[in-house]
């Protein structure tokens, strides 16, 4: 769980980007997207599959030039 305390002489603004930026960095958001729908394992193979074909192309691409 997540919180932030309000500090002395701090607006709300601040108070809100100050709990965005602990949010993001401890991947809450991530996390939840990614468990919103349920992803058998078979597919999650085949997906990281697809992401290191991706990645490896990228890499020659970048080496090349």
């Amino acid at each position: 769980m997540t919180s932030v305390n309000l500090r002395p002489n701090e607006s709300q603004d601040q108070l809100f980007k100050r709990f965005r930026k602990k949010v993001a960095k401890s991947g809450i958001l991530s996390t939840v997207r990614r468990k919103r729908w349920f992803v058998s394992k078979s597919e999650l193979r085949r997906i990281d599959k697809k992401k290191a074909i991706r990645r490896s192309r990228r890499r020659q691409t970048v080496d090349s030039e």
